[in-house]
C-alpha cells in the first residue's frame, strides 16, 4: 500500500493508513546529547494507555502501560474508519452514565492473505467478511473497572433491514456501521467506540508478545483447525493461540469458545504487563507495530481521547477486569433455513445489559456490594404507573406487582393523556437515570425516556407491547420456569476477572 495515498478511503471501502509524523519510541533521541529519550519504567507503568492488542485483547485497549510519549506516534498508525456516520442519532440509545462502551470486533476477512497464510493460519477462503469474535468491552464512569461481555457469534437476532439471522451476518451485511446498530437495538447499551482487526493482527500481535500461556482441563483435538494440546498448560505462538481461540471442537461449542478467547486476552494482557515489552523501547515498537497495522477503529478514538483515556485509567490491573458472557437459553436453535443457531436467555440478558447500561456491576452478588457497587433497590426507587392502553386494569395490576416487589408507591395508578400507546416507556426526570434504567430491566422491551418536568420519581407507563414484569430475584428464589436451568445464579450471569483467567 503506497504512502500517497495515505489517509483516504478507496472506493472498494479499504481504509489507508496516514504515517504520523512522531517517531516510534526507539527513534527518539535528545537534541542535546544524542542519547535516547526513554521514559523510566515506573512513569512507562504508572500511565497506562490504550493499546489496541487486538480485537481479542483490545480488552479495552486499556492496559498495556505505554508512555503517554508515544500515544501521537500510536494514534497516526490506525486505521480508522467513519462508523457512527450513517446512523441516526435520534435512534440510537443513549448514554447518561458517563461510562464508555466499545464494541469489538475480530474480522474473519481473508482479502489480502495469500493461500500459503490461510492454510498455515488454517482459517480457509471463504470470501467476504464476517464478525468471527463479538465482544462488548465496557469502563464504567470512574474508569477503575472493566468488563468484557463475549457474544456468540451464532446468537440468531433480527438485524435491522435484513431480517433474523445470526449476529456475525450483520457485519456481511453492512460491515461496522449494521454490526453497531445490530447490537445497540438488541441490548439497548449505546457504542461508544469500535475496534476492528483480522487474523493475522492477532497472530502478530502474540508473536510480538513472544507467544502466550494458555491452559485447559481437558485436551482438544481439531484436525480442522490444525490445534492439538494435551491437557494442561502450554505456551504457544500466534497461529496456535488463534486456533486455541478460534476452534469449536468441544461439547459446548461457542460458549468454550468465549471463554477460551478471555483467556487468550488475559494471557495477552499479562504477558504485556509481566515482561520487558513495555519496558524494552525495541520491543515496544515491534509490539506497537504489530497491534496497529490491521486495527481499524472509529473516528472519534484520536490522540486526544487516546491520552485522555490513559490518563483516566493509569494504575488499572488485571484484577479490575471482569469477563462473562450472554446468558444462553438454547445451544441448538434450528432455524427455518435449516441451520442451527444459538438463542439467549432473554430474561437474564435483559438483567446483565440493563447493568451495563446503568454502569452497575454485573455479577449481581454480595461481591458487587463488597467493591462499592451503589446501585438501586427496589426501595430505592420511588414508582408511579399510568395505564396507555384500553386494557382496564392493567395499571393497578402492575401496582401490585411493584408493591410486593418492595417498591415504593406514590400514588395509585391512573390512565395516561392517551390509551393508545404502542410501546412502554419508563420516564424519569434529571439525575434519575440509574433508576429508570432499573425499573425498565424488569419490563420487557420498556424504553427509558427522560421528562425534564418529572421530579423525585419514576413513571411507569404502560404501552400495548406491555407483556410483563419480572420482579427483581424471583426466577432465583424461586427456581421458575421462566429460568432455562432453574438455578440460582440463572439470571445472574458467571463472571471472572482477567487475573482469574490466566493459567499461573
Amino acid at each position: 500500500m503506497s504512502d500517497d495515498n495515505a489517509g483516504h478511503q478507496g472506493s472498494a471501502g479499504e481504509f489507508r493508513r496516514e504515517r504520523s509524523q512522531p517517531l516510534p519510541p526507539h527513534e527518539r533521541r535528545s537534541p542535546r546529547s544524542g542519547r535516547l529519550v526513554v521514559p523510566s519504567a515506573a512513569v512507562r507503568r504508572r500511565r497506562t494507555t490504550l493499546v489496541l492488542m487486538s480485537a481479542l485483547s483490545v480488552l479495552v485497549l486499556l492496559a498495556s502501560g505505554i508512555s503517554w510519549g508515544a500515544t501521537a506516534w500510536v494514534s497516526g498508525n490506525i486505521n480508522r474508519s467513519d462508523v457512527f456516520g450513517g446512523l441516526a442519532e435520534g435512534e440510537r440509545p443513549e448514554n447518561e452514565t458517563g461510562a464508555l462502551t466499545f464494541m469489538v470486533i475480530g474480522s474473519d476477512g481473508r482479502e489480502g492473505m495469500s493461500s500459503e497464510d490461510q492454510d498455515a493460519l488454517s482459517v480457509g477462503s471463504t470470501p467476504g467478511e464476517r464478525s468471527d469474535a463479538i465482544m462488548l468491552v465496557h469502563l464504567n464512569h470512574e474508569r477503575d473497572r472493566v468488563t468484557v461481555v463475549g457474544v456468540p457469534r451464532d446468537l440468531w437476532v433480527d438485524i435491522p433491514g435484513e431480517g433474523e439471522d445470526k449476529i456475525n451476518a450483520a457485519y456481511a451485511h453492512g460491515g461496522p456501521q449494521k454490526s453497531v446498530q445490530t447490537m445497540e437495538e438488541l441490548t439497548g447499551v449505546r457504542i461508544d467506540h469500535y475496534v476492528e482487526v483480522d487474523f493475522t493482527g492477532f497472530v502478530d500481535v502474540v508473536d510480538a508478545l513472544g507467544g502466550v500461556e494458555v491452559c485447559l482441563e481437558e485436551s482438544i483435538e481439531d484436525p480442522k483447525a490444525q490445534l492439538d494440546l494435551a491437557a494442561g498448560t502450554h505456551e504457544v505462538d500466534g497461529a496456535e493461540a488463534l486456533a486455541f481461540a478460534r476452534t469449536r471442537a468441544t461439547p459446548r461449542g461457542d460458549l468454550d469458545r468465549i471463554e477460551r478467547q478471555q483467556q487468550v486476552v488475559a494471557a495477552m494482557m499479562d504477558r504485556a504487563l509481566r515482561t520487558d515489552t513495555l519496558s524494552d523501547p525495541t520491543k515496544l515498537t515491534s509490539f506497537l507495530e504489530s497491534s496497529l497495522s490491521s486495527l481499524t477503529v472509529d473516528q472519534s478514538l484520536d490522540t486526544a481521547a487516546l491520552n485522555e483515556l490513559g490518563h483516566q485509567m493509569r494504575g488499572l490491573d488485571l484484577s479490575a477486569v471482569d469477563f462473562a458472557q450472554v446468558p444462553i437459553a438454547d445451544m441448538e436453535h434450528w432455524t427455518d433455513r435449516g441451520d442451527v443457531a444459538v438463542l439467549w436467555d432473554e430474561p437474564a440478558a435483559r438483567d446483565l445489559f440493563a447493568d451495563i447500561r446503568a454502569d452497575r456491576p454485573i455479577d449481581g452478588g454480595e461481591e458487587a456490594e463488597a467493591e462499592g457497587g451503589d446501585g438501586p433497590g427496589p426501595s430505592d426507587v420511588p414508582v408511579r404507573v399510568f395505564n396507555g392502553t384500553a386494557s382496564p386494569g392493567a395499571g393497578s395490576e402492575l401496582d401490585d406487582q411493584l408493591s410486593e416487589a418492595g417498591f415504593e408507591l406514590t400514588d395509585r395508578a391512573e390512565n395516561w393523556t392517551s390509551r393508545d400507546l404502542a410501546g412502554t416507556q419508563v420516564r424519569h426526570g434529571p439525575g434519575m437515570a440509574e433508576e429508570a434504567a432499573y425499573v425498565s430491566g424488569m419490563i420487557p422491551d420498556s424504553e427509558a425516556v427522560e421528562d425534564d418536568t418529572l421530579d423525585g420519581e419514576v413513571q411507569v407507563v404502560i404501552g400495548f407491547d406491555y407483556t410483563t414484569f419480572d420482579a427483581p430475584g424471583t426466577e432465583a428464589e424461586e427456581g421458575s420456569e421462566g429460568s432455562p436451568s432453574g438455578s440460582p445464579d440463572a439470571d445472574s450471569p458467571a463472571t471472572s476477572t482477567a487475573e482469574d483467567n490466566i493459567c499461573s
